[in-house]
């Protein structure tokens, strides 16, 4: 039985059915009974249970041979991973697959959402319990969030300056975990997770925009500018900070390198944007967006 937190998310979803493809029974973490999924099989066990309450979190753990572990993104996020670490830990010793950020080891510019990242790797080392890392880039999927304001002003506005960025798609996430949780060999690595290759924000523009059928533009935001807007749009200025620092990690070009994880551990290239768009095509033309999570 594996455990999977954050089962209704961008990876999660897929994750549950890239572990379900591979045979394995899963445990799927949610806030409310109703949240689970049609397409979720008899192979699924929605568990309701809350991060923030350790308590509630012993039922999920019981039994597990692994878990997938992925907080939200918010200021209590160390402390829900300690939760669900000294949860697993009470129940034996399964191994803890803890979905982080690229660079989590070795970052130069300060990202706060990250910092819990940090924080739970720190905690799994001294849990005893064997663990992985899966440290991917920024989504893909995260650009769909993005397509009323792209309809709208026909701009890609973002403080990302003029940096390429290798990003990734959250399916090849899913699969890499998939992997990872069903098979051995992986205790104590740190696996980046990327896309193909890097891209600028102009390619990315340029791409998006024949996807959606009408042209669009980059325009590099300066971090103040960026932070206005977002208060602009009602987020708190804990998470308008921590956006502003995530896009200034991509300026300063940390997040361009390629790493051969998906080839290595799934056999094929990473999925290119070229992919990512096609099957996204439905959403792009009609300017919907499902919701993101993460970075």
């Amino acid at each position: 039985m594996i455990l999977v937190t954050g089962a209704t998310g961008t990876v999660g979803r897929p994750l549950v059915r890239a572990l379900r493809a591979r045979g394995a029974a899963v445990r799927a973490l949610v806030r409310d009974a109703g949240e689970a999924p049609a397409e979720w099989d008899d192979g699924v066990e929605p568990v309701v249970a809350d991060l923030n309450d350790a308590g509630s979190l012993a039922a999920a753990a019981a039994g597990i041979e692994a878990v997938h572990l992925l907080t939200p993104v918010g200021p209590d996020a160390a402390r829900q991973a300690r939760n669900v670490i000294d949860a697993v830990a009470g129940a034996g010793r399964p191994k803890v697959v803890l979905q982080a950020a690229i660079g989590v080891r070795r970052r130069t510019v300060p990202v706060r959402f990250f910092d819990a990242h940090t924080a739970a790797l720190d905690h799994l080392e001294g849990s005893g319990l064997p663990w992985t890392v899966l440290a991917p880039n920024g989504f893909l999927q995260n650009f769909l969030a993005l397509l009323p304001d792209l309809r709208r002003t026909g701009t890609l506005a973002l403080p990302a300056g003029d940096a390429a960025v290798s990003y990734v798609d959250a399916r090849d996430i899913a699969e890499v975990a998939a992997t990872v949780l069903t098979t051995d060999g992986h205790e104590g690595a740190v696996l980046d997770v990327t896309g193909p290759r890097a891209m600028d924000h102009d390619e990315i523009a340029e791409r998006l925009g024949a996807a959606l059928g009408r042209p669009l533009t980059y325009r590099a935001l300066t971090p103040e500018q960026a932070r206005t807007a977002l208060l602009g749009t009602g987020m708190s200025a804990w998470q308008a900070d921590g956006l502003v620092e995530l896009y200034g990690l991509y300026a300063s070009g940390a997040a361009r390198a390629v790493s051969d994880t998906v080839p290595r551990l799934l056999g094929r290239p990473a999925l290119p944007i070229e992919t990512f768009l096609a099957d996204h095509a439905t959403a792009l033309r009609a300017g919907s967006a499902p919701s993101q999570e993460n970075h």
